[in-house]
């Protein structure tokens, strides 16, 4: 029996790592080419399994054959959509090091989520335990490519048997894994956005900062009328004004020189209609230590972007996160006007390094670690003195 004594529900029966029980597949699927992988089709030989009952709270956490799952027809989780996921890379670097990226602010952005469907709290640090345990049952998984890694998906269902509309009294939280090269088809290359005010992501008092599957279900249509119009992704808007607020499945980020003739980057901020990333934390701190430049998060329309392309302020717009980590922005079509956003080299000077010191970070484990606060932990255990980390070292 697990307590926390805070404001929030306590942890009864909060899964254990030790109590872990692993079951080893006795066939393994043959590892993918990594040079034709698309984007989260292939999956590894294990997966982790975690239920919860409201009479019996959690129970062992099981690490077993990857397989189907077995779901009662009514389950809630397919009916309300009470459900959420999340989204984590492992990275293996040139000594063979594996690595998992800043895992705990993933798992307090699932905590949120959770909260907010009514999904049972559950221990965070010992949940990235047993996320460790995992990757490391299926270590030869992670790629042994620059260019690829392997994708975390933890995911959390309300599995109540029944039609009625309430906080369900089960659950499952399991966890699987996808070798992952370049999330879009085109590569590491400017993507194309169709912006309009037609389609609306999230609003106010929503669910826009959750990551539920329900945020991304209802975006499909746009996206698919996006493609009708010649573009890769949507850019959300929100409001009369006409606010960004994100790219397709990503953040957003603009540089430029703002009105008051500074050199800034922005990106729209988290109130309650932006999903707070991973990888926008991480830029937005990185940056700020640069002390390059002025580094601000507020509130940005189309009119800004517009006047300031015209009066030739903008030098570059990019979407970040977990899948693609920094993808550069090429064009957007917006009331009938192709806006061309400066690319130089397909890969602009700003996201490239911003790419390259983030990839530093996941692969290579540089000192840049340090800077955005991350720790590595070698045999790390939740009880350590440092958790919870922000960077683990998994062999």
């Amino acid at each position: 029996m697990y307590y926390e004594f805070t404001s929030k529900p306590c942890l009864l029966y909060s899964p254990q790592a030790a109590d872990l029980v692993i079951e080893l597949s006795q066939t393994h699927k043959a590892k993918p080419d990594l040079t034709n992988l698309v984007f989260g089709t292939v999956f590894s030989d294990h997966m982790l399994t975690i239920e919860w009952t409201s009479n019996g709270g959690w129970q062992k956490p099981h690490i077993k054959p990857f397989g189907n799952l077995s779901l009662h027809p009514a389950c809630s989780a397919m009916h309300y959509a009470v459900q959420l996921f999340e989204g984590m890379k492992a990275y293996r670097d040139a000594d063979d090091k594996v690595r998992l990226f800043r895992p705990m602010l993933n798992m307090n952005r699932m905590a949120n989520s959770a909260e907010r469907a009514c999904l049972p709290a559950f221990d965070r640090a010992e949940l990235v335990e047993c996320i460790r345990r995992l990757v490391q049952v299926d270590l030869e998984w992670v790629p042994k490519s620059d260019s690829a890694s392997l994708y975390i998906r933890p995911t959390f269902l309300g599995t109540e048997p029944s039609l009625g509309v309430k906080k369900p009294s089960r659950a499952l939280l399991y966890v699987i894994l996808s070798p992952v090269g370049s999330y879009f088809s085109t590569g590491a290359k400017p993507v194309s956005l169709w912006a309009d005010s037609k389609y609306i992501r999230a609003w106010r008092g929503g669910t826009g900062d959750c990551k539920m599957g329900g945020n991304y279900g209802a975006s499909i249509y746009a996206q698919y009328e996006a493609v009708d119009y010649g573009c890769q992704q949507v850019l959300w808007l929100y409001g009369d004004d006409h606010q960004i607020t994100e790219v397709g499945t990503m953040n957003m980020f603009l540089f430029w020189n703002n009105e008051n003739g500074e050199e800034e980057l922005a990106t729209p901020p988290l109130d309650g209609i932006i999903l707070p990333g991973i990888t926008r934390q991480s830029i937005l701190e990185l940056t700020r230590k640069w002390g390059e430049f002025k580094v601000c998060e507020r509130y940005l329309t189309m009119a800004d972007l517009r006047c300031a392309l015209k009066e030739g302020r903008v030098k570059e717009m990019f979407g970040s996160g977990t899948a693609c980590v920094v993808s550069p922005v090429g064009r957007i079509l917006y009331q009938g006007e192709n806006l061309h956003i400066p690319c130089q080299d397909d890969f602009p000077q700003l996201a490239s390094r911003l790419m390259k010191e983030l990839t530093d970070i996941q692969v290579r484990y540089t000192l840049l670690v340090t800077d955005i606060n991350s720790i590595a932990v070698k045999g790390y255990h939740p009880t350590h003195p440092a958790c919870p980390p922000e960077y683990l070292v998994l062999n």
